[in-house]
This record gives structure tokens, C-alpha cells and sequence, in this order.
């Protein structure tokens, strides 16, 4: 009986370091698996170093896009897209 008091704290601060540290960052990386690998030609994103494009062409796991006004194209890998930034555009 006196082991069991003394599993029930340390498996208490596993439980609670589970719910809020382990458990949000598994369901922040599943998110963005899903937005990376929903990804279509024509949408507007931004990648993780800041630099704001259109997607031309996706090859596997590398993308091109175009950013800036001269057009400027740039091949880029999947994994470095942070976030698309498509607006809802009114028909």
C-alpha cells in the first residue's frame, strides 16, 4: 500500500504534463500535416520564413511559386509552408 503513494504523484504530474503539453502540440502537427498535404495549385500562402506567394506547380514533396510583383518563381520544399492565406472571394 505505501508504494502505491508514492506512484500516484509521479503518475499524476504524467497525466497533467501529457494533457497540456504532449497532447495540443500532437493536434497542432496533425492540423498542419492536413493543410501541407491539402495543398492546390492557385493557393495563396505564406511560408515559415515569411515570404508571401501563389502556388504554380506542386511536384511530390517540392513546390513553385510565385511571389512579388516582377513574378519572381521560387521552388521551395513542402514542409517549409506555414500557412495558406487564401480569402474567401465573393462570386
Amino acid at each position: 500500500m505505501q508504494n502505491l503513494g508514492g506512484l500516484i504523484i509521479p503518475l499524476g504530474f504524467l497525466a497533467i504534463f501529457y494533457f497540456l503539453v504532449i497532447r495540443p502540440q500532437q493536434k497542432r502537427e496533425s492540423k498542419t500535416r492536413e493543410m501541407r498535404n491539402n495543398l492546390k495549385v492557385g493557393d495563396e500562402i505564406v511560408t515559415i520564413g515569411g515570404i508571401y506567394g501563389t502556388i504554380l506547380k506542386i511536384k511530390d514533396d517540392t513546390l513553385t511559386i510565385e511571389i512579388g510583383a516582377d513574378k519572381t518563381k521560387l521552388t521551395i520544399a513542402r514542409w517549409a509552408i506555414g500557412s495558406v492565406t487564401n480569402e474567401i472571394k465573393s462570386k
